[in-house]
């Protein structure tokens, strides 16, 4: 959930660390006569709580900076589609972007790291930031939009119909004779996550196909957690005809794991994926996924953001963009269901 709270302060950093405001102040300044012992207290205070000397300090502006801040773990490819909606929707608005992200390519998911970015950014170089797939409780004071927010979260936020594409993902795999498909879930935080959960789970009941928990493996979005998920899923002895991966990202991993292990696709194997990331059309066989249209989820974002940041927004505090299943090469009738 993300909440509009004051900023994280000297004091605040000086009570979590048990320490005086004085000591917090020699260690971020980097002045000798503290020990090593409460050097590292401090900085885990500091750590946790997000708090960044040079910005909190400064006092609050008066007046607008016209800048808009993007917050990511990382720029994979569904970050970078957003941020392509995100440009177009600021393109002549006058306002400008500035982008904070994790160092690491797949994002190190370190918490607080979003609280560390906005920190940084709001109420001192920006106007409001949009931050995309949030881990968990964020502050703010200025306006914050969330694309794919965790479970419960009040903030403005700018969803797909999650729940109406991982059903229609799973209906085309019954559709085509499946009746063992495995899941790869997403990150458990997130809305997205459970609706795509609850999707593959409602598209079997309708179907009268019984949930089989063994066929569900637990991801994080990060595709690198897929491959060992997709292993187990692939050497059992008797392995699902069809896998829904919650992103494309992991699909695309299910691929290689099924390639290294002797699967054709979609001979062997049927793969189904969400997001529509452009690789989703250039690998072999070109992956079927559910399009969430993630140049959309960025625009719409940005469209938001700049109207709360200017006090004309007067629509509805979340957007939800409908989804559509784009059917290529990964997905095919299981060799049961093959007439001879």
């Amino acid at each position: 959930m993300i909440e509009v709270n004051a900023p994280v302060t000297m004091s605040d950093v000086a009570r979590a660390a048990g320490v005086s405001t004085a000591t917090v102040s020699r260690v971020v300044n980097g002045h000798y006569g503290v020990s090593a012992r409460t050097v590292a207290q401090v900085r885990s205070a500091i750590e946790q709580l997000g708090y960044e000397s040079s910005l909190v300090a400064t006092s609050l502006r008066r007046s607008r900076t016209n800048v808009l801040g993007l917050v990511a773990h990382s720029f994979q490819s569904y970050t970078a589609e957003v941020l392509k909606g995100v440009m177009k929707a600021l393109s002549r608005s006058g306002f400008d972007l500035i982008i904070y992200a994790n160092s690491d390519l797949y994002g190190s998911y370190s918490e607080g790291w979003e609280q560390r970015h906005l920190t940084r950014l709001s109420g001192t170089l920006t106007d409001g930031c949009i931050v995309v797939t949030p881990w968990g409780d964020i502050r703010s004071r200025t306006p914050v939009v969330a694309i794919d927010p965790v479970r419960g979260s009040t903030a403005p936020s700018v969803v797909s119909d999650n729940l109406a594409g991982a059903t229609t993902a799973v209906e085309h795999l019954l559709g085509l004779g499946h009746r063992r498909i495995g899941f790869i879930a997403g990150r458990d935080s997130l809305a997205s996550a459970w609706s795509r959960e609850e999707g593959y789970r409602a598209a079997l009941a309708a179907a009268g196909v019984p949930v089989d928990p063994t066929l569900i493996g637990r991801g994080d979005f990060n595709p690198e957690s897929a491959t060992p998920l997709a292993r187990v899923l692939l050497q059992r002895p008797d392995p699902p005809s069809a896998i829904f991966a919650a992103s494309d990202g992991m699909a695309l991993k299910v691929l290689e794991v099924a390639r290294e292990l002797g699967f054709s696709v979609p001979g062997d194997l049927s793969v189904v994926g969400f997001d529509n990331i452009p690789e989703s059309a250039s690998t072999q066989p070109s992956l079927t996924t559910v399009d969430q249209s993630m140049y959309q989820l960025g625009y719409e974002a940005a469209r938001m953001l700049k109207s709360l940041v200017t006090g004309e927004w007067d629509e509805p505090s979340q957007i939800v963009l409908p989804t559509s299943l784009v059917v290529r090469d990964s997905t095919a009738p299981p060799k049961s269901a093959a007439r001879p």
